[in-house]
């Protein structure tokens, strides 16, 4: 859990002193597995450092859903930033965000990665599909050439000063599991720090995929729903895997309670029978340091819950 203060969106000396990436660095300098809850939003945030956890994981899917958008590489540089800054900001902890393709080519690559440091994140994965892109999960992924993945890796590489650069490949579907180590060599050699196979299918495929990858810290993603079976991050880390992501697990519980929200006031008026569901305003006002606040600036009278 974050020791530093609880405004970091205010206070200087409530902010981590070293970089982001190198706070990235440091966690998975520790035994053990790196656990990264999905967070898609501040409140998010704030929640998952309160359970304990000491990174986040900051997904496209969660981000354009929330938006009310399709994960189809709709989403902007610019856009992404906001999230990036309100995660970032709200927790004080490292985020490793989803940078989709890298929106766009080479140049526009190192600009993510300009944008993404400077917005707050701590690292970042670039994978290797084409435009528009697919949920990872899902069929008729078509990728780009090893060499132009490779490119873009370089570039973001070159690009950086702390970011910690994971190249994700979605070979395995289409190329099988060689073709996506081919690929994961490749993009080692043009300075990733990182790899992320997705879509395995089988502990065998992550077994496999570890063992011909020795010694390169590797990220499981264990997404509800998708072609993965869910194991827990024990298990991903007996496989090989030093980094495990649930990028969209925050918003589909969200979702649904919300959906529970509007079907009950819709049928009844009322949102009584939701009470005992719903966060109170004393947990609220307590998880966002809302008195903080108020004894920050002292021509605010300090609140009282009704």
């Amino acid at each position: 859990m974050s020791c530093y203060g609880t405004m970091p969106y205010l206070i200087a000396t409530d902010l981590p002193p070293t970089p982001p990436g190198d706070r990235f660095r440091a966690l998975l300098a520790r035994p053990g597995i790196l656990r990264l809850p999905g967070a898609h939003n501040g409140m998010a945030a704030l929640q998952a450092m309160a359970a304990g956890f000491d990174g986040l994981y900051l997904s496209g899917a969660a981000m354009t859903a929330s938006m009310g958008l399709p994960d189809l590489g709709l989403i902007t540089l610019e856009e992404v930033a906001f999230f990036i800054r309100q995660v970032a900001r709200a927790s004080g902890l490292p985020v490793l965000v989803d940078g989709d393709t890298g929106y766009g080519e080479v140049l526009n690559v190192m600009r993510m990665v300009r944008v993404f440091e400077e917005a707050g994140a701590a690292a970042v994965h670039l994978e290797d599909q084409v435009l528009p892109k697919k949920c990872g999960h899902l069929n008729d992924k078509r990728l780009v050439p090893p060499a132009e993945m490779a490119a873009k890796v370089a570039a973001a590489a070159k690009a950086r000063r702390h970011l910690y650069l994971i190249a994700r490949t979605d070979a395995a579907a289409s190329e099988g599991l060689e073709g996506a180590v081919t690929r994961a060599k490749l993009y080692l050699e043009a300075g990733a720090d990182a790899i992320f196979p997705e879509a395995l299918t089988s502990a065998e495929m992550f077994r496999e995929f570890a063992r011909r990858m020795p010694g390169v810290p590797l990220l499981a993603n264990m997404t509800e729903f998708g072609r993965t079976p869910v194991f827990t991050a024990g298990e991903f880390e007996a496989m090989g895997y030093r980094m495990v992501i649930w990028p969209v697990s925050s918003l589909r519980v969200a979702n649904k309670a919300q959906e529970r929200l509007y079907a009950t006031l819709a049928r009844t008026g009322s949102t009584e029978a939701m009470l005992p569901d719903m966060q109170t305003r004393a947990e609220l006002y307590a998880t966002i340091a809302y008195h903080d606040y108020e004894a920050l600036d002292a021509s605010i009278g300090r609140t009282v819950l009704p």
